[in-house]
């Protein structure tokens, strides 16, 4: 640990001294582990007896703590008045001894700064949200959490994932160890290819396949090459707020175009004029569901065509479907002309494996894979080639039959629920696809949103607004409800205490 030990006087005050001022500047955090002491003592070139004066005295003023067996540690309830108000707000807020270690990070990260942004650095700012970041957002430890995004866990094949990882690690070369590709690792390219053609009607060649750190980086990468500021970018209504943020930061000039039952309504796009580029989500609208027709994606590709603009097709959980046949991507329907195809392991696997990938007009190719490798000078190699080892090997498509069985059960049982405890007090729609549904109560007003979600976590059922997806927010209350990581009987339970909460709130 770095430590500067100024001013006069003993060695150990000036440790003491050093230690308590990294403590309230926030440099050490309550809840942090300190260094053992002849470790400590071996890094600043001091006796180990002058770090323990420091710490007992430190110890006795209250600013550390000791555990037998574990350590020295920076208390979580500080003496000094400057960082007493940080300690209430942990009480009051969260629970959890890094409570007041992340308010403490929270208010540094939105603290304003005096210097200078560039004009993108102010757009940066501008285009977060008000409140907290969606991974600022605490999770709560609640039995019937509705959170949307996330695949079920216990589904997943672990150990055979864990098996391909240990031998793959086993036998990485030294040229697999030194930095990868910014275009990513051909064997998974490859596998993809194969995968994506045979699953999502995919048109295209490893070469035109980039993998990038999840979605999210693909669109920040379309707007980096195809967006300058004051371009037009046209985004669904609702829609991802995430591309959102992204497209702001570039200075985008973005038009939202109104959905129905049947996607984004092209009719309405056709009315804005010069739109650079079109987001969609054709597979599952997000957040509100919808699957785009046959008939409304190829006038979306006739308009693209005539227009000259790109399509961005996020296909983030396409491989879900419970009703219906299953439509070719757009980007198969196109050839690969006006289309760029955006997929993701995050909902078919695990949202920390951070693999993602793009399909792109040849002519788009080298632009993209220049842009990714100036920011980023290859992605994990090692995860890349588990993954196409998990494509080849058929363990994915595998992973996706049976979770889509299982997953088609728990939609079941959302739906059952909901008719049961809710009635025509609520719709849920847009779950013939994907791992959520979109629950809109009728007569609940959108102001009471907030209050909903807090009593309905009183109860232990976590509930997530479809509000901040909105450009102009709906009339009554809508919720995003995802399903996928819940059993049936949880999905039974939380249900039914959301639906008394509900009964309760609504006006007699």
């Amino acid at each position: 640990m770095l430590l500067e030990l100024k001013g006069r006087g003993p060695s150990y005050r000036r440790v003491e001294r050093a230690i308590r001022a990294a403590v309230l500047s926030g440099r050490l955090r309550p809840g942090d582990r300190l260094p053992a002491t002849r470790t400590l003592a071996a890094d600043l070139g001091v006796s180990r007896n002058t770090v323990l004066r420091a710490y007992e005295q430190l110890l006795d003023e209250g600013y550390l703590t000791a555990r037998v067996g574990a350590g020295t540690f920076v208390a979580m309830t500080l003496p000094d008045e400057r960082v007493g108000p940080h300690v209430g707000e942990a009480v009051s807020e969260r629970a959890g001894t890094h409570a007041t270690a992340d308010i403490a990070s929270s208010e540094i990260l939105h603290r304003p700064t005096s210097v200078r942004l560039s004009a993108q650095g102010r757009r940066i700012v501008e285009a977060a949200p008000r409140g907290r970041l969606a991974w600022d957002m605490p999770r709560r430890n609640l039995p019937y959490d509705f959170r949307y995004g996330e695949p079920a866990y216990a589904d997943l094949p672990m150990e055979t994932w864990c098996r391909l990882l240990g031998r793959r690690a086993r036998r990485m070369s030294k040229q697999r160890l030194a930095y990868g590709e910014p275009q990513g690792a051909l064997e998974l390219r490859r596998a993809l290819r194969a995968y994506l053609e045979r699953s999502r009607g995919v048109v295209c060649n490893e070469e035109c396949i980039l993998v990038t750190h999840g979605s999210q980086q693909a669109v920040d990468l379309i707007a980096r090459v195809l967006v300058d500021p004051g371009d037009r970018v046209a985004l669904e209504e609702p829609h991802y707020t995430g591309f959102a943020f992204v497209l702001r930061e570039h200075g985008a000039d973005i038009v939202h175009v109104p959905v129905d039952e049947a996607g984004i309504r092209v009719d309405d796009l056709e009315t804005h004029a010069r739109v650079r580029c079109v987001c969609v989500t054709p597979s599952h609208q997000y957040p509100g569901g919808s699957v785009l027709s046959l008939d409304r994606r190829l006038a979306l590709l006739e308009w693209a065509r005539r227009c000259g603009a790109v399509i961005v097709e996020d296909d983030y959980d396409g491989e879900y479907r419970y009703e219906g046949r299953p439509l070719p991507s757009l980007q198969g329907l196109d050839g690969g002309n006006s289309v760029i195809y955006v997929g993701t392991a995050s909902k078919m696997l695990f949202p920390s494996l951070r693999i993602g990938w793009m399909v792109v007009p040849p002519a788009l190719v080298r632009p993209l894979t220049l842009a990714k490798a100036f920011t980023d000078t290859g992605g994990a190699t090692l995860d890349q080639l588990v993954l196409a080892d998990f494509i080849d090997g058929g363990y994915l498509e595998r992973h996706i039959r049976r979770s889509r069985v299982r997953n088609a059960a728990r939609r079941r049982a959302l739906h059952s629920a909901v008719d049961r405890h809710l009635g025509d007090r609520a719709s849920l729609v847009g779950t013939n696809a994907g791992l959520h549904g979109l629950l809109r109560i009728r007569g609940l007003p959108m102001e009471r949103e907030l209050e909903l979600r807090r009593r309905a976590a009183q109860l232990g059922v976590g509930v997530y607004p479809a509000m901040p997806y909105y450009a102009t927010p709906p009339r009554d209350v809508e919720l995003v409800l995802g399903f996928a990581a819940l059993s049936d009987d949880e999905i039974e339970a939380g249900i039914r205490r959301l639906g008394e909460l509900v009964a309760e709130m609504l006006p007699q």
